[in-house]
């Protein structure tokens, strides 16, 4: 029974310290832009270059901690990368100047990338194996929780105190964050590629893990959509005061619906929830671009929020069951690539098309994009997963 609990103290410890490193990461994208616009005097069109900065290191940063992960252990790059984050959220501090913002903004980046790929393959590590979808679900709340409460509370701070004060506070909850990481007992993970050089691209990106991830990018192309555009579309409407009770819907149908979803993953299998939850999720997707109301801006939220937020962590998952343990760091990391580039690209994209068009048309041509993935899911993963399948029956008789 003991080997079976999600909920341990190392588990709970992982848990709380990516919280904290995303509370900061959500809470900046919040209040950034003013930062930019109010105390450094700059334009609107420097906004943009802060906020890739930070997304290009990120990228750039994947696929390395992946690899490190597993060549040099869990627990030092754990610890080296939440060092790191420390230090850039404190910086903020000492910033007066747009470029060294942008250097900052970049060192940060690295700093997230890498300590989000650790926390990540060491919750996995922590999982126990017939539980691995229940508890990557557990897990990803620490991120979608975040999302709701971070961007509140830096734009509460910032606008009842100082920023100074809410740089005070988020350099708070870095300290936290990597006290709670070093108290954290990883488990011991047999090291792959120790002692090799080779710059081959197998030792960067899992090679199994490549294909849920390409569904895992088509499907963050989509929600770069949610992230970034919500409040812009919520003015348009009218509906200003509700884009933060979106958020808030969107987050509490995850809490509900999350221990169910996962134990079904674990005792079902992936296709049982994938299929229904890509329909979910581009019929809330729908629902948003015909939103004229209250009640359906905020039951597309809903529907996404089960749709989309329970596909997250079931990708997340079958990436990590596809890959050796040996690996299971360079597959969490080539996973969060994909998704990376899928938030970046996707933002820029439907940005375009919002400008083009409108965000009504915006949001319904991400909802097309979701259905197809259904497609995708099928001819990349579920495919060739049945094939093997059947081989391994054939196999054992």
């Amino acid at each position: 029974m003991k080997q079976e609990t999600i909920w341990n103290r190392d588990f709970i410890g992982i848990w709380l310290s990516n919280f904290l490193t995303f509370m900061t990461f959500y809470s900046l994208v919040a209040t950034l832009p003013i930062f930019v616009m109010d105390i450094l005097k700059e334009g609107k069109e420097q906004i943009g270059p802060v906020m890739t900065s930070f997304l290009l290191a990120a990228v750039l940063a994947r696929p390395l901690a992946g690899r490190w992960l597993d060549q040099f252990g869990r627990k030092k790059i754990l610890i080296a990368s939440l060092a790191l984050l420390l230090a850039s959220t404190v910086g903020y501090l000492a910033v007066r100047g747009f470029f060294i913002l942008l250097a900052l903004r970049f060192l940060h980046g690295l700093g997230f990338g890498v300590a989000t790929t650790a926390t990540g393959s060491v919750a996995a590590d922590l999982i126990p194996a017939k539980r691995k979808g229940e508890g990557i679900g557990y897990y990803a709340l620490s991120m979608n929780t975040a999302m709701v409460f971070g961007p509140f509370l830096g734009l509460t701070l910032v606008q009842t105190f100082s920023f100074t004060a809410y740089l005070v506070v988020i350099s708070i909850f870095s300290i936290v964050s990597f006290l709670f990481g070093c108290m954290v007992k990883t488990p011991i993970i047999a090291e792959s590629n120790k002692g090799k050089k080779s710059l081959h691209w197998k030792t960067f990106i899992e090679p199994n893990a490549v294909p849920i991830s390409l569904v895992s990018l088509l499907l963050s192309f989509a929600y770069s959509g949610l992230l970034t555009f919500i409040p812009v579309y919520a003015a348009e409407l009218g509906l200003s005061s509700y884009a933060g009770l979106f958020y808030l819907v969107y987050a509490v149908m995850m809490l509900v619906t999350r221990p169910f979803t996962g134990r079904m993953f674990d005792r079902f299998g992936e296709h049982v929830l994938v299929y229904p939850c890509i329909v979910l999720y581009a019929v809330g997707l729908i629902a948003l671009s015909l939103a004229t109301t209250p009640f359906w801006f905020l039951f597309s939220g809903a529907i996404i929020g089960l749709g989309f937020g329970t596909l997250f962590p079931c990708v997340q998952t079958i990436a990590i069951l596809a890959t050796p343990a040996a690996r299971s760091g360079l597959a969490t990391g080539t996973f969060f690539l994909f998704y990376d580039i899928g938030i970046g690209v996707g933002a820029s994209i439907l940005g375009a098309i919002a400008s083009a068009t409108n965000y009504q048309e915006m949001y319904l041509i991400s909802a097309v994009l979701v259905a197809v993935t259904a497609l995708v899911y099928y001819a990349v993963y579920h495919r060739s997963a049945s094939r093997k399948k059947v081989e391994e029956l054939q196999l054992d008789l």
